[in-house]
């Protein structure tokens, strides 16, 4: 490995120092910094790690851990917490007090305002804990780069005022170990120092109030993905954006600069003109020489049973949302997916249904493409993998590995029931798990804790068909061995992981397999249903489902074309995405992976393994046999329409910790976020259109805060864009409700309904507002597409935004000049009542108690104390909270649209009661609210 640095740069010490610490074998390159310019003043001098397969690493806090993770030491939950802080926070906040130093000439107290708060965070956490180190009691790449990203500043612990004393120790320590005194003493020499302040001197100083990563990973993981995928980053830089969130830690609007605002005016005024046209594939979709290839690929569910919320939002719907995104892109993309068909869980379900496995694989292949449909999943091709391609591939693969001695014969001992006269496959049996003691285990994993099981293994196994005790007996099976095949999986694994946007806990959960030691892994069952194994001795034998499943992709991908080689046996054009829940990790990033490898024959693996959490309901778990949880087939029978469904399932998408549906937060969602603000805002800028201007949108004259306004919308898109690339789904929502607020509080502040009525200047002011509101509502319909696309398509019409600015760009453009008519503009939500969501919530809870938490409070004029629960209560306290919240929304919403005063005063009415309900439930003296202007003495 080469590590190339330059002297003077701060990025370089966290860098050096962790290359001491963790004993790198790295070769240390010293070079000057180029002259090119870039957008951030110290970018220059940022290091560059090259590893010995050529992927180079950019980012200081990914090199830093590269080192540990090289020296055994995997990342912990908190370690990760420290980097991600470091990278949002500390960073930006510690540049600018070292630009004030170096630049300005400030010292001691007055260079550390900065820093303070942030200083005290590390006290109290370090005091709080008890610890030598921030995530322990030894040293770790958290303590090494947040030392890097202080000491420049700092220079010694005497710098840090008394009140800190775990910081001033806990500093020393760090400045006082030899691998960050060495850095220190061979990266911040004079005049190398005086070089970098010669350069700041030319640059504005950088602003201390952080944006939030846009990485799948915590910051110091995230690094290797940055400016270096595959053959080249795919991401949009430009000099007059700054990158970062256009909203600080503490929720605050980041202040915007002259280069910002005059970039969005100049973007706005190019129009529609300046956007590509968008791509349109030909049937069937195929690569593309010098476009963006995209594969994406969601787990194939199991035929054999109904998919649940949490199924849904785990694979089909979170990669139907980023397959959307990408065709916006214009990048050429293929989303494929069906039903995994073969295997023990097939021919369970026939026996209890009484059917052969081919007709319930007919049958639930159908109710599964009908939920899908119903669901708007944009599949390019929804297959099974019951197919004559699936056999041909599968065994093609299987003779492959055989002839490159990758293959295995072993005798296993395996359960056999004497009741049935037959070799038990793994979901044939349940027992207690021998890792977790779970008493409902299957005979190949544990739902509980998720570790692989083989059955023989389980404590007191049953047979699931008829309950007897099973017996071991030994039989013959074919391994893949995966220790021969660990030389070829862990430099490719080192390539993908540096390079690709994997989410951290499919990068946790790869590590921990490869630390724990790969075994052979068996490969073959004894079962009828499945993909016939093509080797004498085993004719009455089939592939396990989890050989045998992945290769479903491939199959499919050759039901939907015959030139499905150009798709999966390109890596060089092709960037690979799989999408799933984090329980089926390993399959596709140890296992299919070793299998196409020991294939040898070119084969497209993944670039970026998206995997997600748990989505539980209602605090406890889907059971379709006690009736717990809503199933897809039963959503649509709710009435509420599926991008309602859509759009809060990629709300609570469980991206980095498990979530739960709630019938309440669904209510206040779609009442707040949807109805009040996003509809709410669309609508008024259509209405205004077609009430004040008879349906054509006005000339527009911008103002400063017009223009203001243009550049806070393109911060929040360009935000949107840096986490759909990332795949960051959840986050980049908030984007698109955060515009729609902007949009809100724009009308609200210029009244364009009084403006109107005044004189030619209101009426211009008016038209201006409505014309850069409409316009808003059209980018929104763009940015919603990926994820409520009936909504969108509804917005399109009304708004009859052109069919050809449906492409997403990374400026905010006028795409309805003056001129344009709109069409007929209608409401676009409708509110969920309370008792609408009780009753569905008590038709989908099974024979479970009733949550309190989500259960809405039955209406009474003068609520008995009792049913108030007692102070400090917090379920009542947060239900308090949400009820205020949305009757705010809804006062609001009347007082915006000049309701009849009864009606307000009654909503007011309702609101103050609630105040006090809240005040009451903190245990608080609600106090009678004092008319405005009528203060008290």
């Amino acid at each position: 490995m080469r590590l190339r640095v330059a002297p003077g740069g701060p990025a370089a010490l966290k860098v050096l120092a962790a290359a001491g610490a963790a004993a790198a074998p790295v070769r240390l390159v010293w070079g000057d910094p180029p002259e090119r310019p870039l957008a951030s003043p110290s970018a220059p001098w940022l290091p560059a790690l090259e590893l010995d397969s050529g992927t180079v690493l950019f980012s200081p806090n990914a090199i830093c851990q590269f080192f540990f993770l090289a020296r055994g030491e995997e990342p912990t939950d908190l370690t990760n917490q420290w980097l991600e802080w470091e990278a949002t926070e500390l960073q930006p906040a510690a540049s600018a007090a070292l630009y004030a130093q170096l630049v300005h000439g400030q010292k001691g107290l007055e260079a550390l305002e900065t820093l303070g708060q942030l200083l005290e965070h590390i006290e109290q956490d370090l005091s709080r804990r008890g610890t030598v180190y921030l995530a322990g009691d030894t040293e770790s790449v958290a303590d090494v780069v947040v030392w890097g990203a202080l000491f420049p500043v700092l220079q010694d612990e005497t710098s840090l005022p008394s009140e800190l004393p775990a910081l001033r120790t806990w500093f020393q320590n760090m400045t006082l170990s030899e691998a960050c005194r060495k850095a220190a003493d061979s990266v911040l020499m004079p005049e190398a120092l005086l070089e970098f302040k010669s350069y700041l001197q030319k640059h504005p100083p950088p602003r201390p109030a952080a944006g939030r990563t846009t990485s799948n990973e915590p910051a110091a993981q995230a690094g290797p993905g940055m400016g270096h995928r595959g053959a080249g980053g795919h991401g949009h830089a430009d000099p007059h954006w700054d990158q970062r969130s256009p909203q600080g830690e503490d929720g605050s609007e980041r202040a915007l600069t002259e280069e910002e605002i005059a970039a969005a005016v100049a973007a706005w005024a190019r129009g529609a003109a300046a956007l590509p046209k968008p791509w349109r594939p030909q049937k069937p979709v195929l690569p593309v020489q010098g476009m963006r290839n995209v594969l994406i690929t969601s787990a194939l569910p199991y035929v054999n049973n109904v998919p649940h919320l949490g199924n849904i939002i785990g694979c089909v719907l979170s990669a139907d949302t980023f397959a959307r995104y990408c065709r916006l892109r214009n990048w050429n993309t293929l989303y494929v997916c069906g039903t995994d068909e073969y295997g023990t869980a097939t021919e369970t379900k026939a026996m209890e249904e009484g059917l052969t496995p081919q007709e319930i694989c007919n049958k639930y292949n159908a109710i599964h493409a009908d939920i899908y449909r119903w669901f708007d999943i944009s599949f390019d091709y929804f297959g099974r993998t019951t197919t004559p391609q699936q056999t041909t591939i599968a065994q093609d693969i299987f003779q492959r590995l055989l002839a490159r001695g990758f293959l295995l014969q072993d005798t296993v001992e395996q359960l056999r029931c004497e009741d049935c006269q037959r070799f038990l496959a793994d979901r044939f049996v349940e027992g207690t798990c021998p890792f977790c003691n779970y008493e409902e285990a299957r005979g190949d994993q544990c739902d509980k804790c998720g570790k692989l099981i083989n059955a023989v293994e389980l404590k007191n196994p049953q047979c699931k068909l008829c309950r007897a005790v099973p017996v071991v007996k030994t039989t013959q099976h074919l391994f893949l061995d995966l220790p021969k095949l660990e030389e070829r999986l862990e430099p490719w694994l080192e390539r993908s992981l540096a390079t690709g946007d994997w989410t951290a806990n499919a990068r946790y959960i790869t590590r921990s397999w490869i630390r724990d030691g790969l075994k052979p892994r068996c490969i073959t069952r004894d079962l009828k249903w499945g993909t016939p194994v093509p080797l004498d001795g085993f004719q009455d034998k089939v592939f396990y489902v989890w050989f045998d499943a992945p290769i479903g992709y491939l199959s499919i991908t050759a039901n939907y074309t015959d030139q499905w080689e150009r798709w999966w046996k390109n890596p060089q054009q092709v960037e690979l995405y799989n999408f799933m829940a984090k329980d089926n990790v390993p399959f596709h990033s140890v296992i299919f992976p070793c299998s196409l490898l020991g294939a040898d024959d070119n084969y497209t693996l993944v670039n970026h393994l998206i995997a997600t959490e748990y989505l539980n309901y209602e605090d406890g778990k889907f059971s379709k046999s006690r009736g717990v949880g809503v199933f897809g087939d039963m959503a649509k029978d709710t009435g509420i329409p599926a991008d309602i469904w859509r759009f809060y399932l990629l709300y609570l998408r469980p991206e980095g910790q498990d979530s739960a549906f709630s019938w309440g937060d669904l209510m206040l969602k779609n009442n707040s976020e949807l109805l009040n603000n996003l509809g709410n805002f669309i609508n008024r800028a259509g209405m205004f259109v077609c009430k004040f201007f008879g349906g054509v949108v006005p000339d527009m004259v911008l103002t400063l805060d017009d223009k203001r306004l243009l550049a806070r919308v393109t911060l929040e898109l360009r935000q949107y864009h840096q986490l759909l690339e990332k795949v960051r789904i959840r986050d980049a929502l908030r984007c698109i409700l955060s515009i729609s607020r902007h949009g809100n509080q724009y009308i609200q502040v210029n009244e364009p309904w009084k403006r109107i009525k005044g004189d030619d200047k209101d009426r211009q002011r008016a038209g201006t507002v409505t014309g850069v509101a409409v316009n808003m509502a059209s980018l929104l319909a763009i940015m919603l597409q990926p994820y409520m696309p009936s909504v969108s398509l509804a917005i399109q019409g009304q708004l009859r935004i052109p069919p050809d600015c449906f492409i997403l760009s990374h400026d905010f453009t006028c795409t309805l000049p003056a001129g344009h008519r709109v069409g007929t503009v209608s409401p676009l939500f409708q509110k969920l009542e309370n008792d609408q969501v009780e009753a569905l919530r008590k038709r989908f809870g099974g024979g479970q108690p009733e949550d309190l938490a989500v259960k809405p409070q039955a209406k009474q004029t003068h609520p008995a104390p009792a049913a108030l629960g007692a102070p400090g209560d917090p379920r009542r306290i947060q239900e308090l909270t949400e009820k205020v919240a949305e009757q705010g929304n809804y006062v609001r919403q009347l007082k915006a649209t000049k309701a009849e005063k009864a009606e307000v005063d009654t909503e007011v009415a309702k609101l103050l009661e609630l105040k006090k309900q809240l005040l009451e439930a903190e245990g608080k003296s609600p106090e009678v609210p004092v008319p405005k202007g009528k203060r008290k003495k």
